[in-house]
């Protein structure tokens, strides 16, 4: 799906999967495959032991063990739904991966892993199968929860690291079932952090909205990693495989690796997990905005804009009527169902004292620090003068 315009807006909330860039022919696939190319909670785990806790590459011995420590805790997924009306199991119509998270038989994966599935099949390992209850999904951050009944000697939960340490150039590796071939392992290095990708939840004035922290990656994920762990050289979970982007396609009309993947940071997994076990949803921050996406601040928009050169902030073209920065007195340089790129919104610098140079610093923010109900001051510069803005973050709508 293609969006056409005469430049992006992204909208401010979160992501979960996107379709073709604004500004490329490049697609973002979802890492799951069709049946004709398939041929946290309250305690979280904590780290295992380390095979190489240096952070660098070790040995093929010290990578061997490593898989061997992650591996028993992650899963194959079969969806099978309904076909004419009747049910057929002997048939799936996508497959994907998850991981375990604790003894009680919480498994982690994508959303769109699961979205149309009526029946849900877990392989382990082990040989062990069982069918899976979905307890929650959300569709901003592209997570599920899956419940499964088995005896917790079946269960190898994998431990969480922090998404806020992870740096570009760390080694990681993709461990899951892509093309139906389980337990697949593949190495790479965090090619970029802080990125964002849309979601499947649209907003108010239309636009998609925008997941943030999104961590890069050129490990191989192909269709059927969705869901899976990237982990890190302690073996830790660092994110969970969702996209690739891609111009390639297999024969089958599959979305090649292209060495350009993404994963859901685990940090927003600690936020939302523990939320769907409970309750079946999570609410994200809302500020009820729209920007340009940072690819499209380039000197001619800032001209056209009448911003310097050396520009940077967020600069909102539009506020939702009735949100939360409509209520603090927000401005936006239109109205939200306007394509017109137009000078005079107002150009958020930072938000309680914490600079932003991009939307996507925004979006990071809003997910990692603030949540729903919480006062923030946000600073923004208008007409060449910094006013403070007083607003409390909503839930999405």
């Amino acid at each position: 799906m293609k969006r056409d315009g005469v430049l992006p807006l992204a909208a401010l909330l979160l992501a979960s999967l996107a379709c073709v860039l604004p500004s490329s022919t490049l697609t973002i696939q979802q890492a799951i495959p069709t049946l004709e190319s398939a041929a946290a909670p309250a305690v979280v785990p904590t780290s295992a032991a380390a095979p190489s806790p240096s952070g660098q590459a070790g040995s093929a011995a010290d990578l061997t063990a490593l898989y061997q420590q992650v591996d028993p805790g992650v899963v194959a997924i079969w969806t099978f739904s309904s076909v004419g009306g009747v049910q057929d199991t002997s048939v799936p119509i996508g497959q994907g991966s998850g991981f375990v998270i604790d003894t009680e038989g919480h498994i982690v994966t994508n959303q769109h892993v699961v979205a149309d599935a009526e029946t849900i099949e877990v392989d382990f390992p082990s040989g062990v199968r069982t069918w899976a209850e979905v307890l929650g999904t959300d569709l901003d951050s592209d997570l599920a929860v899956l419940k499964v009944d088995v005896p917790a000697g079946q269960l190898f939960p994998l431990p969480l690291g922090d998404s806020d340490q992870v740096r570009v150039g760390e080694t990681v590796f993709a461990i899951g079932n892509p093309f139906g071939l389980s337990g697949t392992m593949t190495s790479g290095i965090v090619s970029a952090i802080g990125r964002t990708l849309d979601s499947e939840r649209a907003a108010p004035g239309g636009q998609p909205f925008t997941s943030g922290d999104i961590i890069q990656t050129d490990a191989a994920i192909n269709p059927g990693n969705s869901g899976g762990p990237l982990v890190n050289l302690r073996g830790e979970v660092i994110g969970v495989n969702r996209s690739i982007r891609t111009e390639s396609y297999t024969v089958s009309g599959d979305a090649a690796n292209s060495g350009v993947g993404f994963a859901v940071p685990v940090n927003i997994v600690r936020r939302v997990v523990p939320s769907l076990i409970e309750t079946g949803s999570y609410d994200y921050p809302y500020l009820g905005i729209s920007s340009l996406s940072e690819s499209s601040l380039n000197l001619d928009t800032l001209q056209q804009l009448e911003l310097p050169a050396d520009t940077v902030g967020v600069y909102v073209t539009c506020v939702t009527e009735g949100g939360p920065a409509d209520q603090a007195g927000m401005r936006g340089a239109s109205s939200c169902d306007s394509s017109e790129l137009a000078p005079g919104g107002d150009l958020i610098l930072a938000i309680d004292r914490h600079p932003l140079e991009t939307f996507n610093d925004l979006i990071s923010y809003l997910i990692s620090r603030t949540q729903v109900g919480q006062q923030i001051v946000v600073t923004v510069l208008r007409d060449g003068e910094q006013l403070d803005l007083t607003l409390t973050v909503a839930a999405r709508p």
